[in-house]
């Protein structure tokens, strides 16, 4: 049979988000103890106290969790400049054998204009174009045959420039991602590269998401 030790880390390590809110001591162990107790009464089929399971949570290790918190700091501390751009657009069309023609018009429709602001995004069943909103009546019209499956204005995007240890440690857009949605920020597209992370918001969020990006870098 298990042990209380055992039977209790393996609940808690079903729940990432639990493990790591323990490893920044945002839980109340007795509280977490009294949730887990008949799960683990039921596991070793006869009754524990409660203290027993208050004292198995707290000799757990901050294992794996702490040592992704480390290097997850490390990489936030090593980000670079933040690139900040408005006025953009997003244009999302169903994939179609005739879009790889228009989007090669688009393509070199913008080469010229070294300054504008440019991605796409290519899924298995769409396309989303995202440029700066003073070309939206040429999206429109490169595109008129193409079906149009969302459209989104008044956006802005801010890019993050990475180190290169980004891409050996899981976990870091996580990290981002999620205190930008713990103050309410609303993601409307992400796009990376390798060293690069682009958040796309609405205007009216951009400077708080500035803010919160900088703050983390400040932190670590």
């Amino acid at each position: 049979m298990s042990s209380i030790s055992k039977i209790t880390e393996e609940i808690v390590n079903r729940s990432p988000f639990l493990r790591e809110a323990m490893t920044e001591n945002l839980i109340n162990i007795s509280s977490l103890a009294r949730k887990i107790k008949p799960e683990i009464e039921k596991a070793t089929g006869k009754e524990i106290k409660e203290g027993a399971i208050v004292m198995a949570i707290k000799r757990m290790s901050p294992g794996i969790y702490h040592k992704l918190n480390v290097r997850i700091n490390n990489v936030i501390g090593g980000i670079g400049d933040f690139l900040v751009r408005s006025d953009l657009v997003d244009y999302t069309y169903d994939n179609s054998e005739s879009i790889r023609m228009a989007q090669s018009q688009l393509i070199q429709f913008l080469k010229d204009d070294n300054d504008c602001f440019f991605t796409l995004c290519k899924g298995i069943t769409e396309t989303t174009y995202i440029v700066n909103s003073k070309y939206s009546a040429d999206i429109e019209r490169i595109f008129s045959q193409e079906t149009l499956k969302s459209h989104n204005e008044d956006l802005s995007s801010i890019t993050v420039k990475l180190p290169k240890a980004n891409t050996e440690t899981y976990g870091v857009y996580y990290y981002i991602l999620k205190h930008l949605a713990w103050e309410g920020i609303n993601i409307e597209q992400v796009v990376s590269t390798s060293n690069e992370f682009t958040a796309i918001v609405n205007s009216s969020n951009i400077d708080d998401a500035f803010k919160i990006l900088m703050q983390l870098k400040r932190n670590v």
